[in-house]
């Protein structure tokens, strides 16, 4: 393995807010701040210790990002976060990046969503692209999700009872624990997952993700000043970025490709950056302890197995099978409840959540789902119904 300016990079921090289907009291820029002064007291630090900001409330009345947080806050001279803050990993990765070029020394993520989703008797509003590509067709996101399903399915052969399969085990996930918005909506098996009303073809109700509000926040600070904090340090060991393209602006195809051909169609976004992430760990696939994958829909857990080399193509559906992705299996799968069961507060929570839940599982913190000695977690954000996925590699030794 190669030493990579990423691995004097550590995580020193993380709180989750309260997570409920709606906030009653809350904006998104006051639970945004509820995570910052968790995030604060999880670290053992002060305001005027940061001094680098990637912050997001999202599109809510009222909202803030970075640099009126640094304002507020009084800590300039800052850093700030020049891409999108809410991102999730890719905030993270983009953070990471400044630390390990000098440019600051610790940096605060913080993320939150309240008072945005109104409508709810229709779909979420970021579930309803209005672009001219997309929208006469009615290609709203699940929609979009279940052509790269289907295809896979014509393809390969996957059956409904594979993605059922996925759904019922990170449901389970998500019954089981105390933090779960839907904590004690199970026990689930695959049938349920099967008779649940169709929303989207292949999908399912129960095999979608939900729609809910919450806070989140991460401190991430240079690998030696981690040692001397409040928490057990988790460490970046690889991280790398895919995209076709812009989200939901246009109709997602499988074999959509770019300049590196067949071998890295839009159905397997995700595949470079995992293989360069896996190649700066020094690592492969059979070494994570705990698959952290961003799940909207069912199917996407199946992609990412084959798009990650832990299996190959065609195979992910028989490679979930018979309890491998269960907390107790070879690769425990989004073992929180994910997207269906333990939150989903808009984008710029969920993005950042995944990895929130690596560092759980390797400090040895989980409230429910604990993978005993955990010591590497591959955390995703992302979809090919969305033309992009983003990973990243974190261990509790520093490479």
């Amino acid at each position: 393995m190669v030493k990579h300016p990423l691995h004097e990079v550590a995580i020193a921090g993380i709180h989750n807010t309260r997570q409920a289907r709606v906030l009653e009291g809350y904006t998104a820029p006051s639970i945004t701040l509820e995570a910052v002064r968790g995030v604060l007291d999880d670290a053992g630090l002060k305001p005027s210790d940061i001094d680098g900001v990637s912050v997001t409330t999202g599109r809510a009345a009222g909202a803030m990002d970075s640099r009126p947080f640094v304002y507020m806050a009084g800590i300039g001279p800052a850093w700030t976060s020049q891409g999108n803050p809410g991102s999730g990993i890719g905030a993270i990765l983009e953070a990471a990046m400044a630390i390990a070029t000098g440019q600051c020394n610790t940096v605060l993520l913080a993320a939150g969503s309240a008072g945005v989703y109104t409508e709810r008797e229709s779909t979420a509003p970021w579930t309803r692209p209005n672009n001219e590509f997309v929208a006469c067709w009615g290609l709203f996101t699940a929609a979009e999700f279940a052509l790269m399903a289907r295809r896979h399915m014509h393809t390969y052969g996957t059956k409904p009872e594979h993605l059922a399969t996925v759904a019922a085990t990170i449901r389970n996930n998500g019954h089981v624990n105390p933090e779960a918005i839907y904590r004690g909506r199970g026990p689930f098996i695959p049938q349920d997952i099967l008779d649940s009303r169709m929303v989207a073809d292949p999908y399912h109700l129960l095999d979608c993700a939900m729609t809910s509000e919450g806070g989140c926040a991460m401190i991430m600070t240079r690998a030696d000043l981690a040692k001397d904090m409040k928490q057990k340090p988790v460490y970046v060991l690889g991280g790398g970025k895919d995209t076709f393209g812009n989200a939901y602006y246009h109709p997602p195809a499988f074999d959509l490709q770019g300049r590196r051909g067949e071998k890295y169609p839009a159905g397997y976004v995700g595949r470079q950056a995992a293989e360069r992430s896996f190649e700066m760990a020094g690592i492969k696939p059979k070494d994570v302890d705990t698959c952290e994958f961003y799940d909207p829909f069912s199917f996407e857990i199946i992609r990412q197995f084959e798009a990650f080399g832990f299996c190959g193509e065609g195979e992910g559906g028989d490679f979930i099978m018979n309890g491998r992705i269960e907390a107790s299996g070879e690769f425990p799968v989004t073992t929180d409840g994910g997207l269906m069961s333990f939150s989903h507060g808009g984008s710029a929570v969920q993005l950042m959540q995944r990895a929130m839940r690596g560092v759980q599982q390797i400090r040895g913190v989980c409230p429910s789902g604990q993978v005993e000695g955990a010591k590497v977690a591959m955390c995703t954000n992302g979809g090919a119904g969305a033309l992009f996925t983003d990973v990243i590699i974190l261990g509790d030794q520093q490479p």
